[in-house]
């Protein structure tokens, strides 16, 4: 099953081989069995990128986002009912005024992340341009359109995918992915200058060490003036 949308113009016609097939399948597999975990703990999560659109590759990773503010011991325990023993986790803020994100990297490929402060509207809008979707939706097949990192549209198709320009045609990817303008816009001036001038890094990454709470790493880089506190944790 795929996404159905209104007629826009694109470029070019995608068509997946058997092989990339499998790989859409394998990849969709491990989602759905985070996901699914996390959903009998109480937790809704979405899973956005390349694999919620289809359009992925060997390099393709699982992101899952529970898409609102929660304590980590409440992540952490629906992870460890599953059996999952994380490879790390972290603290990433992206720029001084962004969200602060947690990120559980359960293995190479899977990573569970959510936000300890709260998200802005554009902020929650840049995971829909990107691709989004919910467990239910993975588990009926449907893909979903978005935007690479390449800033190439992505529309699934029953054969494959459609893709297409986005610088240009802003005002057409945002009625696509369902998201308004100004967040099309801005994701199209942060993903330009990464191309421009290579990946730019984020303003803070921590490590959370064996021992330590998620809230506790936070709140000693607060002290520290290392981290810009947006919104109570």
């Amino acid at each position: 099953m795929y996404f159905q949308w209104k007629p826009v113009s694109t470029l070019r016609e995608v068509r997946y081989n058997e092989e990339r097939w499998r790989l859409l399948r394998r990849l969709r597999g491990r989602a759905i069995d985070v996901m699914a975990g996390l959903d009998e703990q109480g937790l809704s999560t979405i899973l956005h990128g390349s694999v919620a659109r289809g359009d992925v590759n060997e390099r393709s990773d699982v992101d899952v986002l529970v898409p609102y503010q929660i304590p980590s011991f409440r992540v952490e325990h629906a992870l460890a009912k599953l059996g999952c023993d994380p490879l790390s986790r972290e603290v990433i803020q992206a720029t001084p005024f962004s969200v602060i994100k947690a990120y559980i990297t359960l293995d190479e490929t899977t990573t569970v992340s959510f936000p300890l402060t709260r998200m802005t509207v554009r902020e929650r809008g840049f995971y829909r341009f990107g691709g989004e979707i919910t467990l239910d939706g993975l588990r009926r097949g449907i893909r979903v359109p978005g935007v690479s990192k390449g800033l190439t549209l992505i529309k699934p198709t029953p054969y494959g995918h459609d893709e297409g320009p986005v610088i240009g045609h802003e005002s057409e990817v945002a009625k696509v992915v369902g998201v308004d303008l100004d967040v099309v816009r801005e994701r199209v001036r942060v993903l330009t200058r990464r191309r421009q001038v290579g990946r730019t890094g984020v303003f803070l990454k921590q490590e959370v060490p064996q021992g330590k709470t998620v809230e506790q790493v936070v709140k000693e880089l607060v002290r520290g003036r290392r981290l810009l506190l947006r919104g109570a944790i």
